[in-house]
Order: structure tokens, then sequence, then C-alpha cells
């Protein structure tokens, strides 16, 4: 299962918080964060049964008090095994917390997550080969796995280790706002578009120009590319280049996108120029069956071709354009994955295409009086 497409949590660690831990319980709450972790039993009182009150077990033995806590975390090593634990104290879980510090408790991390409803694990040092091991030790094991993080940043790098990332990241904010980020970045998801087919009414040479290819930091599939066009409110689902040429090798990063004036869709609501890409942007990947996924742009080629202009008009009747270098070998997409050479596009040729149905103003829609010709 795609990382985009698994149920991921966001879990709010309170120790160390500080003087404003109430705002940060406050808003992680509000977020319907799925939980709330501390040393400190007090800090769990009152809490909401919306939300999985987590307690840290930091002594050598567990606490008389527990508290109102649902869910203990345990050292496997001290303490003993969680299910075990489980069995002897009703109505609480149990989980591991491990600190991946040297190979030794690496490998306690690989055996915990193949055996434990729920490991927390803390990487300590600046590599993810551990995670990607842990991770990798993990596969096919129907346990849950928390990383902890200091801040969001390292929460998007952990999210896409080796593709699936972690079930969910537990947060040591620096203040408020940080739970905010965190959701931003752990539910994002990446939904499918509605693709319409259109109607090719013409092609015509249009002089020269500049044209860009977007070389995208991955490998794009030969049913995939990225939405672009003239207009904001229709686009044409431009083909990478994954398909064999006589004279040149395949780029399988690439997509011959168009003039640089063109729209493409940077998310699923926000719009960018072709000549705003950059290295480190990022694209709306696309296939035939409307599915997407972000990617990262590692780099833009503006360079001066001869160009021609695609016409075509949706079922609703939308006029659509899109200029793209004149030469065969820059190809659209049609329904079924149909790959079409752009010129030798003919009226009534079909083509795929996304409506976004709004104008735009500095890439995010808008409600207003907008005629683009």
């Amino acid at each position: 299962m795609s990382a985009a497409m698994r149920d991921r949590d966001c879990w709010l660690d309170l120790r160390r918080t500080g003087e404003w831990r109430r705002e940060a319980v406050e808003e992680a709450l509000h977020l319907r964060f799925e939980a709330v972790v501390t040393d400190d039993p007090a800090d769990l009182a009152g809490l909401p049964p919306t939300v999985t009150r987590v307690l840290v077990v930091t002594g050598d033995d567990l606490p008389a008090d527990t508290g109102e806590a649902d869910l203990l975390l345990v050292d496997p090593v001290r303490h003993g095994d969680p299910a075990r634990l489980a069995a002897g104290h009703e109505g609480l879980r149990f989980g591991s917390r491990i600190d991946v510090t040297d190979a030794e408790t690496l490998e306690l991390a690989c055996e915990r997550v193949r055996r434990d409803e729920l490991t927390v694990i803390r990487f300590h040092d600046p590599t993810h080969i551990p995670l990607e091991i842990v991770l990798a030790a993990a596969d096919g094991a129907p346990g849950r796995i928390i990383t902890e993080v200091n801040d969001v940043e390292e929460a998007s790098v952990h999210l896409t280790v080796l593709e699936r990332g972690p079930d969910g990241i537990l947060l040591r904010p620096s203040g408020p706002g940080d739970a905010t980020k965190l959701t931003e970045v752990v539910r994002q998801g990446s939904p499918d578009l509605e693709l319409v087919t259109l109607t090719v009414t013409g092609i015509r040479h249009c002089g020269s120009g500049e044209r860009a290819c977007v070389d995208t930091c991955s490998h794009l599939g030969q049913d995939e590319g990225i939405l672009v066009g003239s207009r904001s409110r229709g686009l044409l689902l431009c083909v990478s280049e994954t398909h064999p040429l006589p004279y040149m090798p395949m780029r399988p990063f690439r997509v011959n996108a168009g003039a640089i004036m063109s729209y493409t869709l940077a998310g699923h609501e926000r719009t960018r120029y072709l000549c705003e890409l950059e290295a480190g942007s990022t694209v709306l990947a696309v296939r035939a069956d409307g599915r997407t996924r972000p990617v990262t742009v590692g780099r833009v080629k503006i360079e001066t071709r001869p160009l021609l202009a695609i016409d075509a008009v949706a079922p609703t009747g939308e006029r659509l354009n899109l200029i793209v270098q004149d030469d065969w070998h820059v190809r659209v997409l049609g329904p079924g994955g149909v790959v079409h050479n752009s010129t030798e596009l003919k009226p009534g040729d079909e083509v795929l295409g996304h409506l976004p149905g709004r104008e735009r103003h500095v890439g995010y829609p808008i409600d207003e009086l907008c005629h683009e010709l």
C-alpha cells in the first residue's frame, strides 16, 4: 500500500514542552491527533476519550498509579514483554519504546516491530539507514511503528523512507503551530483527479519560443505525465519520455511539457507556471486513470524551439489550448493511456485533460471574472 493511501497517526509529545503545554494540547485535540504522550500521569488528566492517553514508563518498575492512561510504553528489556504485561493488567495496552543508538538496540527494535502491537522508536544518529532496516524487518508484520522526531522537517523525511515510512509520527514540538504543520505533512495524501476526454479541433505551427522540459527526481510511468495548458481552466496530459525514440535514448524522468508561460499543477489546488518551477519544486504527476503523486523537480530545461499549438474542446464546451515544442517526439496521452505524437494529431482525435473549473490568482483558485483567450 502506498504511503499516501495509508492511515498514519499524529502523536503529540508533551515531555519538555514547557510553559505552553496547555496550548500544545488544545491544538492537538483540535486537529484530532490520535495520541498524547507524557511521562507524568497528571498530564493525562481530563483528556477526552477521543485521544489515546500514553504514559512513558521511565523507572525500573511499572508505576503503581497510571492515572488515566490507556497505553503504557515500556522498555522490553527492563520491564518485560508488552503482550505479557497487557495480559496481567486488564484495561491497559502496552507497547515498546526503544532508543536506537547502536547495532544492539537496532537489533532489539527489529525484533520488537515483528512481535509487538506497537513500537515507538527514537533514532539518535543523523542517518536514515537504521529506520530503513527497521521498516524492512517489519514488512508484513501486523504491528504499528511510531517514530519520534524533533521537528516537522524530520517528520517529512521519515514519512518517505523506503516509500512507506512509519505508521505515525510522535512530534516533540518547539512551539505553538508545530502540531498544525505536522498534520499538513502526515495527512496530505494525493487523491485521484477526474480526467475528461477532450476532442482535438486543430493543430497549427506558431513560430518559435521558449519551451520547458521538466526533469523530475522520479522514474515516471509510461502512462504518467503532468498536466499542462495555456489556460488555467483546462489542462492536457503530457506524457513522460518513457516511450522509445529512434534517434535518442529515453528519459524516464522527463516531461517535454510546453511553452514557458503554460500552467501546470503543483498540487491538487495549486497551479504554477512552467517557468516558475525550479530544483526542489513539487509538481503533480498524473496517470491516465487519474491517480496522482507529488514528485520533486530536479531541473527545468528552457530552450528556444519551434512551437506547435494544439486546440481541443471538452464535453462541456470549454476550449483548451496547449503549446508544445514542434516535434513528433513530444507526446500527449489519450483515453486508456494511448500515446499520441503531437505533430500527428488531427481534428477528431481524443486526448485526456483536466478541468480545474476555477480561475487562478498567483496559482490559487479564486472566483472572479477572467477571460483567457
